[in-house]
């Protein structure tokens, strides 16, 4: 099956222990919150760099979201702001590499893993960087990646892929993508009291038996097709040349606009490969230079964009940053406030 066989090659190609393939990067990151089994009260720490569908699964779970503050050089989650808001109720990590330029996952990971931390890397950005020789989605514990047709490698227009350590975590998974239920059916093979009512009917009439295997919440049908799976197949023999191409397009932007005066660039650290899903830049000078740089450029025919609005500004980033802090308060008097 190309899916199959998609799989098994993105999860060499990422050095991750399994890989399963789904029909969104929003999906594969609904699955992985799933997997957090978060509980009322338990907090995760995000960046607010990001778009919203990775810390949108978090407003299904009376968790506390506490947006982290980023390295105004890479727009990732910077280490030291971390480190000062992990708390014993934090449960999870979810950062993002923000453009395609590897996040310091060496520093995160020190600090997370002796507390048992689960770190979740949004990968969507990411797909052909590296970072100390090694590939984003295998640098912690979940990977996330999205095939969208924006992406540096795409399937159809959609899809995705969520990548594990666990393999217990990978069977759940498997089980949620493929909407399997909660318990083994026992057809009736029929018999002289009762048969069954045509051959062909056994499994119509039947019973489930419910097992301790247990999903822990409805599955859902998020297995990539077939044809989509065919497709990431062969984009990922043209990857390299993609990341390639994209490098030799952002030295040349590098050129161009470091010519204006306030510009700074957005580069990878010496030993990490910037993947350039986006072209980053940034330009100081108040609003009113930026306004005018954005329209000269929309003028030359220069498609520009303003990205990303931060999260916790965002009505539902405020929502989920108070929404645990808020149901504690109904039912505990002096709980700590952060």
């Amino acid at each position: 099956m190309w899916r199959d066989r998609f799989e098994e090659r993105f999860r060499r190609w990422c050095g991750a222990r399994h890989a399963l393939s789904v029909t969104s990067g929003t999906v594969a990151l609904e699955l992985a919150i799933r997997l957090l089994d978060l509980a009322p009260g338990d907090e995760v720490i995000a960046t607010p760099q990001t778009f919203q569908a990775t810390v949108q699964p978090l407003l299904d779970h009376d968790v506390r979201v506490r947006f982290c503050d980023i390295d105004p050089d890479t727009l990732n989650l910077d280490p030291d702001a971390l480190a000062a808001l992990v708390t014993d109720r934090t449960r999870a990590v979810l950062l993002v590499h923000y453009g395609g330029n590897p996040a310091d996952m060496d520093r995160i990971m020190a600090i997370t893993r002796p507390r048992g931390i689960t770190v979740v890397e949004d990968s969507a950005h990411a797909i052909g960087a590296l970072y100390r020789g090694r590939r984003p989605g295998a640098l912690a514990d979940i990977g996330c990646f999205s095939f969208h047709s924006t992406k540096n490698l795409t399937t159809l227009g959609e899809g995705g892929m969520i990548t594990l350590s666990r393999d217990d975590w990978a069977e759940r998974v498997g089980r949620i993508r493929d909407n399997e239920v909660d318990g083994v059916y026992v057809p009736r093979t029929g018999g002289a009291d009762r048969p069954a009512l045509l051959p062909w009917m056994k499994f119509a009439d039947g019973v489930y038996r419910h097992t301790a295997v247990g999903i822990r919440g409805a599955g859902t049908n998020a297995t990539m097709s077939e044809a989509a799976a065919a497709v990431g197949l062969v984009q990922m023999d043209s990857l390299d040349r993609f990341v390639e191409r994209r490098t030799r397009i952002a030295a040349r932007l590098d050129e161009a606009v470091s010519a204006f005066p306030g510009v700074r660039l957005h580069r990878a650290a010496p030993d990490s490969r910037h993947a350039y899903h986006l072209y980053t830049f940034f330009l100081t000078g108040g609003r009113e230079l930026r306004e005018r740089f954005v329209r000269t450029l929309d003028r030359l025919g220069v498609e520009v964009q303003l990205r990303y609005f931060p999260l916790h500004l965002s009505p539902s980033g405020a929502c989920a940053a108070t929404a645990a802090g808020s149901a504690r308060a109904r039912s505990t008097s002096g709980s700590r406030s952060t």
